[in-house]
């Protein structure tokens, strides 16, 4: 059984394993006192080790001997990786082949041996299982076991061990291990703080299983937050949820590359999808009660994304920020136009990075052209104003974020 003797053991078992994470004041929201718990500082860029690592600590010889399995879209298997070679034990983690190539690199570092497993996170889960049956390995649980739990709950106490009189903690939920043990711990010290996950839109199974009242398994996830497709919640991880959270918000693709984008910029802090997911519901008024004059936490779980991912995150979250857009002008074809659409643009302070001038188009008059150009802006504002210059000039201006 989850108790709060058990989390303050693994609190004491994790000093020397775990970095503590220091909450950071963000000015990212108006109107509430935003903190970030960045456990994407932890030893391997993830929260996961807290949990892998205590688990690991509590096996007995006879286990250890026999080694560790796990299976992961990353975080957990660096986590279990870095745990069992500190512990000298060997470590195989099966891993879903839609993995960042940065966390099996990563993960291989540590010291485990490495199963690619075709598919998604529940795949790589059934072929860790059948490898355990037939090999006789200790299996480790990325959520739904109570001593991960324990170990991911040490979080919750940290946050109120430095914000005692924290309001709101928003966290991310995949398979539920870190809402659970976050909801667990700060509950018992602090019964009033509310506690609220989040998941993507394309991988809502707490979510949906919640609403359902029983647990529901997706027929597939599909999101840029690999930490958090998981198809099906766990049994102690769905009751713990259950009873604990005050609620369970989703938020789009869309949103979580543009609070990527926003702590890049404002914090310098890189996230990946999983780790902004919280940042994002906040940002985006996901969360079900006013937050207003509130100190609300979101934990930033962790920072491990591949670095192509990264680019395509940025580049989709300047446009859904309004720092970029892509327009095009119909004009006549005729010497001069590029110039003076060029001016108008600049007068009004954008940037034109890409220009493309298209004559074959059969849309356009025999005499006509299309002009397709993407701008640097300030924001949605900032491109209104130079689609209504453009237009007071004559032009036909069109928004097209292709």
């Amino acid at each position: 059984m989850l108790t709060l003797d058990k989390v303050y053991h693994a609190a004491s078992v994790l000093k020397d394993v775990v970095r503590h994470t220091e909450l950071i004041p963000s000015p990212l929201v108006s109107g509430c006192q935003l903190y970030l718990k960045p456990e994407n500082l932890q030893l391997t860029g993830s929260f996961k080790v807290r949990g892998a690592a205590y688990k690991i600590s509590q096996l007995s010889d006879e286990e250890k001997a026999r080694g560790v399995i796990a299976c992961s879209a990353g975080n957990h298997a660096q986590g279990v990786a870095l745990a069992a070679t500190k512990y000298g034990i060997k470590s195989l983690i099966c891993l879903p082949e839609g993995a960042p190539l940065m966390k099996v690199e990563a993960t291989k570092g540590y010291g485990a041996d490495i199963c690619m497993v075709p598919g998604v996170y529940d795949d790589a889960y059934k072929k860790a299982l059948e490898l355990r049956d037939q090999y006789n390995y200790t299996f480790v649980h990325p959520f739904d076991d109570e001593n991960v739990i324990a170990g991911q709950a040490t979080i919750g106490l940290e946050i109120l061990d430095e914000l005692a009189d924290a309001d709101v903690i928003v966290a991310a939920i995949g398979g539920g291990g870190l809402c659970s043990g976050i909801a667990f711990a700060a509950k018992s010290v602090k019964p009033d703080i509310k506690v609220y996950g989040v998941q993507a839109e394309g991988a809502a199974s707490m979510a949906r299983s919640l609403e359902a009242g029983e647990i529901v398994r997706l027929p597939s996830v599909k999101t840029i937050a690999d930490g958090i497709a998981v198809k099906e919640p766990g049994a102690n991880t769905f009751r713990y949820c259950s009873e604990l959270l005050d609620g369970v918000v989703t938020v789009s693709e869309d949103e979580i590359s543009s609070a990527i984008l926003t702590l890049i910029e404002k914090h310098k802090m890189i996230a990946e999808g999983a780790g902004a997911a919280p940042v994002a519901a906040v940002l985006f008024g996901k969360i079900p009660e006013a937050l207003e004059g509130k100190k609300v936490v979101c934990v930033v779980s962790g920072g491990n994304i591949d670095v192509n991912i990264l680019s395509r995150v940025i580049k989709r979250g300047m446009v859904m920020s309004g720092r970029t857009c892509n327009i095009c002008v119909e004009l006549p074809d005729k010497p001069g136009q590029l110039a003076e659409v060029s001016k108008i643009i600049s007068d009004c302070g954008g940037n034109v990075v890409w220009v493309h001038h298209e004559r074959t188009s059969e849309m356009m008059d025999v005499n006509g052209c299309f002009l397709h150009l993407r701008l640097e802006t300030r924001n949605f504002e900032h491109i209104k104003e130079i689609m209504g210059a453009l237009a007071d000039a004559g032009f036909q201006p069109s928004e097209n974020n292709y």
